[in-house]
């Protein structure tokens, strides 16, 4: 059985750092790793071997990274004695990544662990399943990952002053330089300044780079490192030997700061990269009013329990998800549709957390809470795509794979010959130090990774939703579209149009037969009947023995004669003749046919019709002037199937398809050589969805949708297809884009610096402010807007 994990990694400072996680972990046996870079994630999948995930985490932190923590305390009851606590500890402390600690007279537990491993819900559901009772007592609050981002911002920052700080009589002494002065800063204050700054300021290089080269590769602060120190010993042994040649302290000090700076604006591009993510998380509220005993009291969201009644305020969010008991309000659903219009909710009505309720007092059941919600899993599957990693991405991965050794041999080589050929060990050297100083592979490791992160989470705050890197990709290349017919190009809520008798057989007759049939049924013709049925008082008789046919009909017992109720094919099929029934004409109209009969008699049939929805013909025309073959799918009879193809437009069409037969379809095209798509509604078009290269559930916010589909496209638009095409080549776009910059800059600046035609502090600069260019690329995706807006 396999298992996927997703958490967060510290200390990684270029793609060569996540190339080395996944070789570390992809060694071990029945692991598959991907790390992000830009989102500073690994993702693992373990497939039944003997590696744990206690075993991934320990070759992470022992390839000198870590694995970033969350503390969590809860308050425990019914614990009688220490014996109590140790057991709630022994629980604990065997879930993987926890360590907790369990105070028997304080009636406290405090646990570590690593978020995306376990979660609190988690820790608080072991200790209730051990016996004893677990409350959080940080009132719900979680760690706001934008905080975060922005301490390491500020710790950035502050590394940056003292940096600049301690530099600045090195930065004097340049611009002393520039000005024909010698010598502006005496020697010993420029070598106290350099040392300062080489071994205080870039200790943490030092570290990182050491990290690298103790778990067999190299990363970016591996060629810093090595070009400052070069400078900077060369100018040490200048200075203390008193020896005839320039120093270069400014350039190591230089150096080092121009990187530091770098990093700063490199850190803060990124906190805004991960700002669509961020939003959804902000959107549940932090506390609810909840019943206890008949008095409203406020709780914390993170201790609900499915079965809670809480009431939600006009103006206030929706906690978590539920059913609404009483009241009546409209309810702004756009945190998951994209689509702020206000949508109604009343008794029965289903409400999600993170809503946000407009001018009504609702009263609600809770149905689902914590990881449960339908909040949780949107933004489980947006840090899933985040962390996932594109086809496009692999050619950068291989060339950081070997791009810092390539690098050393080549500032090696520059020395060498540059030494050979001008007879200038000094020239040699300061062009070798800036070969190893210009060479960075973080922008090749930021280019993908950025535009993903802020496309996914773009598309997440316009409900369309991808489930991976992969998925975004393949529809940009999409040749040809399936829709599904019923809910996706039509409206989904079929209605009776007309009921015909068979003759000496009444309407009434017909009616109580086919709602009996059909009334316990959720298919939507099924309700379409049930429905009509309830507003023309028709007979409910007793059924047995009931049995589904699927993609036909049904069968069952009424008054112990048989009966049957299906397709005109089906009741054909079973020895009835519908010949003097209009069957054809009605199919001819477009409208949805049902034959009834009982007993060895034909009751008649009933007619059904289900309009198109208001944008079905403008999508369908917008993705053919796009280049891409639109077919429809249905399992209605050829003749309906005929008339919707028609008015929509589509240039091929298949009916009569039974559900199991769907996927069958989405294979034959892909077998001639197509990029499939296929568009449903995420529950009965499940196989086909998964069948096709990319699978789109439209307006489904269904757990199944959420776990079976490519991209769920939450508003109930076929539009938004066109904007989930849009937005991928959008981001495609840019990720070609940040590739081009990124290989461009590394064989331009490569050559220039080894000819001796970049200055050491120059190329710092470059060096640093080339991730900051492709970060800062990638953001103008934000830029980006739904068409169906």
């Amino acid at each position: 059985m396999s298992q996927t994990v997703s958490f967060p990694v510290g200390g990684m400072t270029c793609a060569a750092c996540a190339a080395r996680i996944e070789k570390v972990l992809n060694r071990k046996d029945g692991v598959q790793a991907a790390v992000n870079f830009a989102s500073e994630r690994a993702q693992v999948e373990l497939e039944g071997s003997g590696t744990t995930v206690g075993d991934v985490i320990a070759a992470v932190r022992k390839a000198g990274f870590s694995v970033d923590e969350q503390s969590v305390d809860f308050a425990i009851t019914g614990m009688t004695c220490a014996a109590c606590a140790a057991r709630i500890e022994k629980v604990l402390n065997r879930m993987p990544s926890v360590q907790g600690s369990v105070n028997y007279a304080a009636e406290r537990a405090h646990v570590t662990y690593v978020p995306g491993i376990v979660t609190p819900d988690d820790l608080a559901t072991k200790i209730t399943k051990a016996g004893f009772g677990a409350s959080r007592l940080d009132e719900g609050k979680r760690e706001d990952p934008k905080a975060k981002r922005e301490a390491v911002w500020r710790r950035e920052r502050n590394r940056f002053l003292l940096t600049f700080v301690l530099a600045l009589p090195l930065f004097i002494e340049m611009f002393g330089m520039l000005l024909g002065r010698m010598e502006t800063v005496p020697l010993a204050v420029q070598f106290v300044s350099a040392t300062l700054v080489q071994f205080v300021c870039g200790a943490h290089l030092y570290r990182r780079a050491w990290n690298a080269v103790r778990g067999g590769s190299a990363n970016m602060d591996v060629l810093v490192v090595l070009g400052t120190s070069i400078a900077y010993l060369f100018s040490a042994v200048v200075a203390i030997l008193h020896l005839p040649q320039p120093v270069y302290f400014e350039a190591s000090g230089a150096i080092i700061t121009l990187i530091s700076l770098g990093k700063l604006m490199e850190t803060r591009a990124k906190v805004r990269t991960s700002a669509g993510i961020e939003s959804l998380l902000q959107l549940q509220p932090q506390t609810a009013h909840v019943e206890r005993d008949g008095v409203l009291v406020d709780r914390a969201v993170a201790d609900m329990h499915t079965g809670d009644i809480f009431v939600v305020r006009p103006g206030e969010s929706v906690p978590v998800d539920g059913e609404v008991l009483d009241g009546a309000s409209d309810v702004n659903e756009a945190m998951l549709t994209g689509e702020s219009l206000p949508v109604l909710k009343q008794a029965g009505s289903e409400v999600f957390g993170g809503t946000i309720n407009a001018n009504g007092m609702l009263r609600v059941k809770a149905t689902g809470v914590g990881s449960d919600t339908a909040l949780a899993r949107i933004v489980r599957m947006v840090e899933q795509a985040q962390g996932s990693k594109a086809n496009v991405q692999r050619l950068a991965d291989r060339v950081s794979g070997i791009f810092v050794p390539a690098v050393v041999a080549f500032a090696v080589a520059t020395f060498l010959i540059g030494w050979l050929v001008t007879g200038s060990m000094t020239w040699s050297l300061i062009s070798a130090v800036s070969v190893l100083v210009i060479a960075c592979p973080c922008s090749l490791g930021l280019a993908t990774p950025t535009a993903i992160m802020v496309g996914t989470g773009r598309g997440a705050q316009n409900g369309i939703l991808f489930r991976n890197a992969d998925a975004l990709e393949q529809a940009e290349k999409l040749t040809t579209i399936i829709l599904d017919k019923t809910g996706t190009l039509t409206q989904g809520r079929p209605t009776v149009t007309r009921l015909h008798p068979a003759d000496g057989v009444s309407a009434d007759r017909l009616l109580a037969v086919a709602t009996s049939l059909e009334q316990n049924s959720e298919h939507p013709l099924a309700r379409a009947i049930v429905d009509y049925a309830s507003t023309h008082h028709a007979t409910i008789l007793s059924v047995d023995g009931f049995k589904a046919i699927p993609g036909l009909g049904v069968e069952a017992q009424i008054d112990g004669e048989a009966a049957l109720l299906g397709s005109p094919r089906y009741l054909t099929q079973a020895g009835y003749s519908l010949d003097a029934l209009p069957v054809a004409a009605l199919e001819n109209e477009g409208q949805t046919v049902i034959a009834v009969a009982t007993g060895g008699h034909l009751l008649g049939i009933v007619a059904l019709g289900d309009g198109l929805r208001p944008d079905a013909i403008s999508t369908v025309t917008a993705l053919k002037a796009r280049g891409i073959k639109v077919v429809m799918l249905t399992g209605d009879n050829e003749r309906a199937a005929a008339v919707v193809a028609r008015q929509v437009g589509v240039d091929d069409y298949l009916a009569g398809v039974l559900p199991q037969h769907k996927a069958e379809s989405v294979a034959k095209y892909r077998a001639e050589g197509a990029v499939v798509g296929m568009v449903g509604d995420g529950i009965n078009d499940a196989p086909a969805l998964a069948a096709a290269d990319v699978g789109f559930a439209v307006g489904a916010g269904s757990a199944v949708a959420l776990d079976t589909a490519d991209v769920v496209l939450m508003k109930s638009e076929l539009a938004a297809v066109l904007d989930a095409i849009s937005l991928s080549r959008a981001t495609l776009s840019k990720i070609r884009q940040n590739l081009f910059f990124a290989f461009i800059y590394n064989v331009l600046g490569l050559p220039l610096a080894a000819l001796g035609m970049l200055n050491p502090i120059v190329a710092g600069a470059a060096m640093a402010m080339s991730s900051v260019s492709v970060v800062s690329n990638s953001l103008l995706l934000n830029r980006w807007k739904p068409h169906s807006h």
